[in-house]
Protein backbone atom coordinates (compact mmCIF):
# COMPACT_ATOMS: atom_id res chain seq x y z
CA UNK A 1 0.00 0.00 0.00
CA UNK A 2 3.20 2.58 0.65
CA UNK A 3 4.61 1.73 -2.52
CA UNK A 4 1.08 2.53 -4.67
CA UNK A 5 0.81 5.59 -3.06
CA UNK A 6 4.75 6.53 -4.11
CA UNK A 7 3.65 5.29 -7.64
CA UNK A 8 0.53 7.47 -7.41
CA UNK A 9 2.22 10.52 -6.44
CA UNK A 10 4.91 10.44 -9.19
CA UNK A 11 2.15 9.31 -11.73
CA UNK A 12 -0.04 12.47 -10.85
CA UNK A 13 2.93 14.78 -10.50
CA UNK A 14 4.39 13.63 -14.52
CA UNK A 15 0.49 13.84 -15.42
CA UNK A 16 0.77 17.68 -14.29
CA UNK A 17 4.22 17.86 -16.30
CA UNK A 18 5.55 18.71 -13.39
CA UNK A 19 9.53 19.33 -13.88
CA UNK A 20 12.16 16.03 -12.79
CA UNK A 21 13.78 17.76 -10.06
CA UNK A 22 10.37 18.35 -8.23
CA UNK A 23 9.32 14.67 -8.77
CA UNK A 24 12.39 13.35 -7.64
CA UNK A 25 12.61 15.42 -4.41
CA UNK A 26 8.87 14.30 -3.98
CA UNK A 27 9.91 10.73 -4.40
CA UNK A 28 12.64 10.83 -2.11
CA UNK A 29 11.02 12.50 0.58
CA UNK A 30 8.13 10.21 0.73
CA UNK A 31 10.60 7.06 0.71
CA UNK A 32 12.72 8.92 3.88
CA UNK A 33 9.42 9.46 6.18
CA UNK A 34 7.29 6.72 5.02
CA UNK A 35 9.40 3.36 3.95
CA UNK A 36 12.49 3.85 5.44
CA UNK A 37 10.47 5.35 8.33
CA UNK A 38 13.12 7.81 8.64
CA UNK A 39 13.56 11.91 9.83
CA UNK A 40 13.28 15.07 6.49
CA UNK A 41 16.21 15.88 8.78
CA UNK A 42 18.55 12.64 7.15
CA UNK A 43 17.23 13.74 3.45
CA UNK A 44 19.00 17.02 4.82
CA UNK A 45 22.31 15.49 5.61
CA UNK A 46 22.34 12.96 2.61
CA UNK A 47 21.66 15.88 0.59
CA UNK A 48 24.92 17.41 1.97
CA UNK A 49 26.94 14.39 1.44
CA UNK A 50 25.91 14.10 -2.11
CA UNK A 51 27.09 17.55 -2.77
CA UNK A 52 30.26 17.32 -0.60
CA UNK A 53 32.78 15.95 -3.23
CA UNK A 54 35.97 17.29 -4.26
CA UNK A 55 35.58 16.09 -7.98
CA UNK A 56 32.08 18.16 -8.27
CA UNK A 57 33.98 21.42 -8.65
CA UNK A 58 34.91 19.67 -12.07
CA UNK A 59 31.49 20.38 -13.63
CA UNK A 60 30.69 24.22 -13.12
CA UNK A 61 34.43 24.95 -13.93
CA UNK A 62 33.91 22.55 -17.38
CA UNK A 63 30.74 24.50 -18.15
CA UNK A 64 31.91 27.82 -17.74
CA UNK A 65 35.41 26.74 -19.87
CA UNK A 66 32.56 25.65 -22.52
CA UNK A 67 30.57 29.46 -22.22
CA UNK A 68 33.85 31.31 -22.52
CA UNK A 69 34.97 29.60 -25.53
CA UNK A 70 31.37 29.55 -27.19
CA UNK A 71 31.40 33.40 -27.13
CA UNK A 72 34.81 33.88 -27.70
CA UNK A 73 36.80 32.86 -30.68
CA UNK A 74 38.38 29.49 -30.19
CA UNK A 75 35.81 27.55 -31.16
CA UNK A 76 35.89 29.68 -34.97
CA UNK A 77 39.55 28.90 -34.97
CA UNK A 78 39.08 25.20 -34.57
CA UNK A 79 36.71 25.37 -37.45
CA UNK A 80 39.16 27.32 -40.10
CA UNK A 81 41.62 24.90 -39.12
CA UNK A 82 39.25 21.79 -40.10
CA UNK A 83 38.05 23.51 -42.87
CA UNK A 84 40.96 24.13 -44.18
CA UNK A 85 42.71 20.51 -43.95
CA UNK A 86 39.36 18.56 -45.46
CA UNK A 87 38.68 21.89 -48.16
CA UNK A 88 40.36 18.72 -50.99
CA UNK A 89 37.93 16.44 -49.96
CA UNK A 90 34.59 16.39 -52.06
CA UNK A 91 32.03 17.44 -48.97
CA UNK A 92 34.93 18.43 -46.82
CA UNK A 93 33.35 20.94 -45.25
CA UNK A 94 30.76 18.49 -43.87
CA UNK A 95 33.84 16.49 -42.40
CA UNK A 96 35.00 19.41 -41.68
CA UNK A 97 31.74 20.06 -39.07
CA UNK A 98 32.04 16.74 -37.20
CA UNK A 99 35.68 17.07 -37.25
CA UNK A 100 35.28 20.51 -35.39
CA UNK A 101 32.54 19.42 -33.16
CA UNK A 102 35.04 16.47 -31.72
CA UNK A 103 37.98 19.09 -31.55
CA UNK A 104 36.20 21.18 -29.37
CA UNK A 105 34.00 18.21 -27.65
CA UNK A 106 37.84 17.48 -26.44
CA UNK A 107 37.56 20.70 -24.48
CA UNK A 108 34.00 21.61 -23.73
CA UNK A 109 31.95 18.04 -22.44
CA UNK A 110 29.03 19.23 -23.17
CA UNK A 111 26.80 18.11 -26.18
CA UNK A 112 24.71 21.53 -26.16
CA UNK A 113 27.92 24.05 -25.92
CA UNK A 114 29.58 21.55 -28.81
CA UNK A 115 26.71 21.79 -31.00
CA UNK A 116 25.81 25.95 -30.38
CA UNK A 117 29.46 26.75 -30.36
CA UNK A 118 30.83 24.79 -33.49
CA UNK A 119 26.82 25.09 -35.43
CA UNK A 120 26.21 28.71 -34.54
CA UNK A 121 29.09 29.04 -37.26
CA UNK A 122 28.92 25.58 -39.58
CA UNK A 123 25.34 25.82 -39.89
CA UNK A 124 24.68 28.68 -41.97
CA UNK A 125 27.80 27.91 -43.92
CA UNK A 126 27.37 24.63 -44.83
CA UNK A 127 23.68 26.06 -46.38
CA UNK A 128 25.43 29.01 -48.05
CA UNK A 129 27.79 26.00 -49.65
CA UNK A 130 25.03 24.33 -50.87
CA UNK A 131 24.80 21.44 -48.76
CA UNK A 132 21.02 19.96 -47.98
CA UNK A 133 19.59 21.65 -45.09
CA UNK A 134 18.71 18.14 -43.87
CA UNK A 135 22.42 17.15 -44.03
CA UNK A 136 23.88 20.40 -42.25
CA UNK A 137 21.35 20.12 -39.18
CA UNK A 138 21.84 16.36 -38.50
CA UNK A 139 25.48 16.89 -38.92
CA UNK A 140 25.33 19.72 -36.54
CA UNK A 141 23.07 17.63 -34.02
CA UNK A 142 24.84 14.69 -34.47
CA UNK A 143 28.04 15.88 -34.28
CA UNK A 144 27.01 17.83 -31.07
CA UNK A 145 26.56 14.50 -28.68
CA UNK A 146 29.94 13.69 -29.15
CA UNK A 147 30.86 16.09 -26.76
CA UNK A 148 29.35 13.68 -24.41
CA UNK A 149 31.47 10.68 -25.42
CA UNK A 150 35.38 12.45 -26.21
CA UNK A 151 36.75 12.92 -22.91
CA UNK A 152 36.53 15.53 -21.40
CA UNK A 153 32.51 14.62 -20.20
CA UNK A 154 30.59 16.14 -17.77
CA UNK A 155 28.45 12.68 -17.84
CA UNK A 156 30.85 10.55 -17.24
CA UNK A 157 31.87 12.52 -14.24
CA UNK A 158 28.43 12.36 -13.04
CA UNK A 159 28.74 8.81 -13.62
CA UNK A 160 31.82 8.21 -11.89
CA UNK A 161 30.37 10.13 -8.60
CA UNK A 162 27.09 8.32 -8.15
CA UNK A 163 29.23 4.89 -8.95
CA UNK A 164 32.43 5.80 -7.48
CA UNK A 165 34.13 4.63 -10.80
CA UNK A 166 37.82 6.19 -11.50
CA UNK A 167 36.99 9.16 -13.65
CA UNK A 168 40.21 9.39 -15.17
CA UNK A 169 39.59 5.91 -16.49
CA UNK A 170 36.15 6.71 -17.60
CA UNK A 171 38.06 9.80 -19.73
CA UNK A 172 40.39 7.36 -21.11
CA UNK A 173 37.86 4.11 -21.95
CA UNK A 174 35.84 7.68 -23.86
CA UNK A 175 38.86 7.62 -26.27
CA UNK A 176 38.12 4.92 -28.42
CA UNK A 177 34.53 4.99 -28.44
CA UNK A 178 34.47 8.68 -29.29
CA UNK A 179 37.21 8.48 -31.98
CA UNK A 180 34.61 5.45 -33.88
CA UNK A 181 31.70 7.55 -33.85
CA UNK A 182 33.66 11.03 -35.35
CA UNK A 183 34.69 8.73 -37.68
CA UNK A 184 31.32 6.88 -38.86
CA UNK A 185 29.98 10.47 -39.24
CA UNK A 186 32.66 12.06 -40.68
CA UNK A 187 32.98 8.88 -43.48
CA UNK A 188 28.56 9.21 -43.63
CA UNK A 189 29.14 12.97 -44.82
CA UNK A 190 32.05 12.37 -47.07
CA UNK A 191 29.83 9.61 -48.74
CA UNK A 192 26.57 11.46 -48.72
CA UNK A 193 27.79 14.69 -49.70
CA UNK A 194 30.22 13.73 -52.16
CA UNK A 195 29.19 15.59 -55.13
CA UNK A 196 30.00 18.84 -53.53
CA UNK A 197 32.88 20.06 -54.91
CA UNK A 198 35.58 20.96 -52.32
CA UNK A 199 38.19 23.87 -52.51
CA UNK A 200 41.87 23.07 -53.61
CA UNK A 201 44.68 22.33 -50.93
CA UNK A 202 46.19 25.84 -50.33
CA UNK A 203 48.97 25.53 -48.08
CA UNK A 204 48.93 29.13 -47.24
CA UNK A 205 45.95 29.34 -45.56
CA UNK A 206 46.98 26.27 -43.88
CA UNK A 207 49.48 27.37 -42.76
CA UNK A 208 47.47 30.64 -41.51
CA UNK A 209 44.83 28.98 -39.64
CA UNK A 210 47.33 26.65 -37.61
CA UNK A 211 48.87 30.03 -37.16
CA UNK A 212 45.33 31.46 -36.22
CA UNK A 213 44.39 28.29 -33.99
CA UNK A 214 47.34 27.35 -32.37
CA UNK A 215 46.28 28.02 -28.92
CA UNK A 216 42.91 26.34 -29.29
CA UNK A 217 44.19 23.30 -30.57
CA UNK A 218 47.19 23.02 -27.75
CA UNK A 219 44.05 23.36 -25.10
CA UNK A 220 43.16 19.34 -25.99
CA UNK A 221 46.31 18.22 -26.32
CA UNK A 222 47.00 19.82 -22.53
CA UNK A 223 44.03 19.14 -20.89
CA UNK A 224 43.88 15.02 -22.16
CA UNK A 225 48.15 14.70 -21.88
CA UNK A 226 47.86 16.27 -17.98
CA UNK A 227 44.89 13.97 -17.29
CA UNK A 228 46.61 10.55 -18.32
CA UNK A 229 49.85 11.34 -17.72
CA UNK A 230 48.72 11.58 -14.01
CA UNK A 231 49.74 15.55 -14.02
CA UNK A 232 46.58 16.50 -12.88
CA UNK A 233 43.52 15.12 -11.80
CA UNK A 234 40.12 15.92 -13.68
CA UNK A 235 39.06 17.94 -11.12
CA UNK A 236 42.20 20.04 -11.71
CA UNK A 237 41.76 19.71 -15.44
CA UNK A 238 38.63 21.60 -15.30
CA UNK A 239 40.39 24.38 -13.53
CA UNK A 240 43.80 24.29 -16.23
CA UNK A 241 40.54 24.77 -18.81
CA UNK A 242 39.01 27.17 -17.42
CA UNK A 243 42.25 29.52 -16.54
CA UNK A 244 43.43 28.72 -19.94
CA UNK A 245 39.92 29.74 -21.99
CA UNK A 246 40.03 32.90 -20.23
CA UNK A 247 43.68 33.58 -20.55
CA UNK A 248 43.63 33.05 -23.93
CA UNK A 249 40.86 35.08 -24.87
CA UNK A 250 42.12 38.18 -22.42
CA UNK A 251 45.55 38.26 -23.69
CA UNK A 252 45.76 36.85 -27.08
CA UNK A 253 42.95 37.26 -28.66
CA UNK A 254 41.31 40.24 -26.90
CA UNK A 255 37.52 40.14 -28.29
CA UNK A 256 35.35 39.22 -25.59
CA UNK A 257 33.81 42.32 -23.53
CA UNK A 258 33.23 42.45 -20.27
CA UNK A 259 29.82 42.40 -20.61
CA UNK A 260 30.35 38.93 -22.39
CA UNK A 261 32.10 37.84 -19.11
CA UNK A 262 28.82 38.51 -17.38
CA UNK A 263 26.47 37.32 -19.08
CA UNK A 264 28.66 33.61 -19.19
CA UNK A 265 29.09 33.63 -15.37
CA UNK A 266 25.13 34.02 -15.60
CA UNK A 267 24.11 31.47 -17.96
CA UNK A 268 26.48 28.96 -16.03
CA UNK A 269 25.21 30.12 -12.62
CA UNK A 270 21.51 29.27 -13.47
CA UNK A 271 22.32 25.59 -15.24
CA UNK A 272 24.16 25.08 -12.10
CA UNK A 273 21.98 25.54 -10.20
CA UNK A 274 19.79 23.18 -11.35
CA UNK A 275 21.80 20.07 -11.92
CA UNK A 276 23.28 20.59 -8.58
CA UNK A 277 20.13 20.38 -6.63
CA UNK A 278 19.19 17.19 -9.40
CA UNK A 279 22.56 16.00 -8.44
CA UNK A 280 22.15 16.24 -4.60
CA UNK A 281 18.47 14.99 -4.02
CA UNK A 282 19.44 12.07 -6.53
CA UNK A 283 22.50 11.09 -4.06
CA UNK A 284 20.32 11.50 -1.36
CA UNK A 285 17.82 8.87 -2.85
CA UNK A 286 20.16 6.61 -3.66
CA UNK A 287 21.46 6.34 -0.44
CA UNK A 288 18.72 5.58 0.92
CA UNK A 289 18.01 2.44 -1.47
CA UNK A 290 21.43 1.36 -0.76
CA UNK A 291 20.07 1.41 2.51
CA UNK A 292 16.76 -0.68 2.38
CA UNK A 293 19.28 -3.41 -0.19
CA UNK A 294 16.80 -2.16 -3.33
CA UNK A 295 20.25 -2.45 -5.65
CA UNK A 296 20.67 -5.38 -4.32
CA UNK A 297 17.27 -6.94 -4.37
CA UNK A 298 17.00 -5.89 -8.42
CA UNK A 299 20.23 -7.47 -9.03
CA UNK A 300 19.26 -10.70 -7.37
CA UNK A 301 15.83 -10.68 -9.45
CA UNK A 302 17.29 -10.10 -12.81
CA UNK A 303 20.21 -12.37 -12.02
CA UNK A 304 17.79 -15.51 -11.66
CA UNK A 305 15.44 -13.86 -14.27
CA UNK A 306 17.76 -13.19 -17.21
CA UNK A 307 19.56 -16.39 -18.29
CA UNK A 308 22.40 -14.77 -20.22
CA UNK A 309 24.62 -11.56 -20.51
CA UNK A 310 23.55 -11.13 -24.08
CA UNK A 311 19.72 -10.98 -22.76
CA UNK A 312 20.66 -8.56 -19.95
CA UNK A 313 22.15 -6.19 -22.57
CA UNK A 314 19.52 -6.27 -24.75
CA UNK A 315 17.20 -5.78 -21.50
CA UNK A 316 18.98 -3.05 -20.64
CA UNK A 317 19.66 -1.02 -24.00
CA UNK A 318 15.73 -1.23 -24.48
CA UNK A 319 15.31 0.61 -21.28
CA UNK A 320 18.07 3.23 -21.93
CA UNK A 321 16.54 3.82 -25.08
CA UNK A 322 13.42 4.48 -23.92
CA UNK A 323 14.67 6.54 -20.74
CA UNK A 324 17.04 8.74 -23.58
CA UNK A 325 13.64 9.50 -25.41
CA UNK A 326 11.91 10.93 -22.09
CA UNK A 327 14.53 12.17 -20.01
CA UNK A 328 17.87 14.20 -19.99
CA UNK A 329 21.17 12.08 -19.60
CA UNK A 330 22.51 14.09 -16.40
CA UNK A 331 18.86 12.71 -14.85
CA UNK A 332 19.26 9.17 -16.40
CA UNK A 333 22.18 9.10 -15.32
CA UNK A 334 22.20 9.77 -11.60
CA UNK A 335 18.99 7.74 -11.03
CA UNK A 336 19.88 4.72 -13.25
CA UNK A 337 23.75 4.21 -12.92
CA UNK A 338 24.03 3.04 -9.18
CA UNK A 339 20.61 0.66 -9.39
CA UNK A 340 22.42 -1.19 -12.83
CA UNK A 341 25.74 -1.19 -12.12
CA UNK A 342 25.60 -3.75 -9.72
CA UNK A 343 23.15 -5.62 -12.13
CA UNK A 344 25.63 -4.90 -15.14
CA UNK A 345 28.48 -6.56 -12.57
CA UNK A 346 27.06 -9.73 -11.57
CA UNK A 347 26.43 -10.12 -15.17
CA UNK A 348 29.87 -9.99 -15.79
CA UNK A 349 30.11 -6.67 -17.49
CA UNK A 350 33.16 -4.56 -16.51
CA UNK A 351 31.89 -1.50 -14.29
CA UNK A 352 34.26 0.78 -16.84
CA UNK A 353 32.68 -0.48 -19.65
CA UNK A 354 29.11 -0.79 -18.82
CA UNK A 355 29.31 2.97 -18.24
CA UNK A 356 30.42 3.83 -21.73
CA UNK A 357 27.94 2.11 -22.80
CA UNK A 358 25.75 3.49 -20.72
CA UNK A 359 26.52 7.14 -21.99
CA UNK A 360 26.45 5.59 -25.65
CA UNK A 361 23.22 4.80 -25.38
CA UNK A 362 22.30 8.23 -23.72
CA UNK A 363 24.48 10.09 -26.03
CA UNK A 364 21.82 8.68 -28.48
CA UNK A 365 18.64 10.11 -26.37
CA UNK A 366 19.74 13.40 -27.67
CA UNK A 367 18.99 12.57 -30.45
CA UNK A 368 15.78 10.80 -29.74
CA UNK A 369 12.31 12.75 -29.18
CA UNK A 370 10.08 13.84 -27.17
CA UNK A 371 12.95 14.95 -24.96
CA UNK A 372 16.21 14.91 -26.80
CA UNK A 373 17.66 18.40 -26.77
CA UNK A 374 19.87 18.51 -29.40
CA UNK A 375 16.55 18.56 -31.45
CA UNK A 376 14.84 21.18 -29.05
CA UNK A 377 18.35 23.57 -28.94
CA UNK A 378 18.74 22.98 -32.89
CA UNK A 379 15.33 23.87 -33.97
CA UNK A 380 15.45 27.51 -31.37
CA UNK A 381 18.96 27.98 -32.72
CA UNK A 382 18.17 27.81 -36.02
CA UNK A 383 14.81 27.94 -36.51
CA UNK A 384 13.27 25.24 -37.86
CA UNK A 385 10.30 23.29 -37.65
CA UNK A 386 10.35 19.80 -35.09
CA UNK A 387 9.16 17.71 -37.77
CA UNK A 388 12.51 18.88 -39.97
CA UNK A 389 15.52 18.22 -37.01
CA UNK A 390 13.26 14.83 -36.18
CA UNK A 391 14.19 14.02 -39.82
CA UNK A 392 17.54 15.26 -40.29
CA UNK A 393 18.14 13.22 -37.64
CA UNK A 394 17.43 9.72 -38.26
CA UNK A 395 20.41 8.72 -40.40
CA UNK A 396 22.83 9.93 -37.53
CA UNK A 397 20.86 8.00 -34.91
CA UNK A 398 21.26 5.29 -37.37
CA UNK A 399 25.48 5.48 -37.51
CA UNK A 400 25.00 5.85 -33.50
CA UNK A 401 23.65 2.59 -32.84
CA UNK A 402 25.63 1.30 -35.56
CA UNK A 403 28.40 2.27 -33.18
CA UNK A 404 27.12 1.45 -29.96
CA UNK A 405 26.82 -2.21 -31.19
CA UNK A 406 30.76 -1.90 -32.16
CA UNK A 407 31.16 -0.62 -28.45
CA UNK A 408 29.26 -3.77 -26.21
CA UNK A 409 30.78 -6.41 -28.95
CA UNK A 410 34.12 -4.91 -28.77
CA UNK A 411 35.29 -4.51 -24.92
CA UNK A 412 38.73 -3.79 -26.07
CA UNK A 413 37.49 -0.78 -27.79
CA UNK A 414 36.76 0.57 -24.49
CA UNK A 415 40.23 -0.40 -22.87
CA UNK A 416 42.20 0.77 -25.82
CA UNK A 417 43.58 4.08 -23.70
CA UNK A 418 43.09 2.95 -20.33
CA UNK A 419 46.29 2.44 -18.24
CA UNK A 420 46.24 -0.97 -16.87
CA UNK A 421 43.80 -3.01 -18.65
Amino acid sequence: MIWSGLFAIIAILLLLRQPVILVLAVATAYIHVFIAEGELQFLAQDIWFAIDREVLLSIPMFMLAGAVMTRGTIARRLIRVMAALTAPIPGGLGVAAILSCAAFAAISGSSIVTMLAIGSIMYPALIQSGYPKSFALGATMAGGTLGIIIPPSIPMILYGVMTEVSITDLFAAGLGPGILMTLLMATYSAIVCRNITGGKWDGREVAASLRDGVLALLMPVILLGGIYSGYFTPTESAAVALIYSIVVEIVFYRELKLGDYYKVFEDTTKLLGTLLMLLAIAGSLNTILDYEGVPKAMAAYITETVQSPVMFMVAVNILLVAVGCIMDIGSAILILAPLLLPIAVANGYDPIHFGIIMIVNLEIGYLTPPVGLNLWVAMVAFKVDFASVIRAAIPFILLMVAGLLVVIAVPELTFLFVKGR
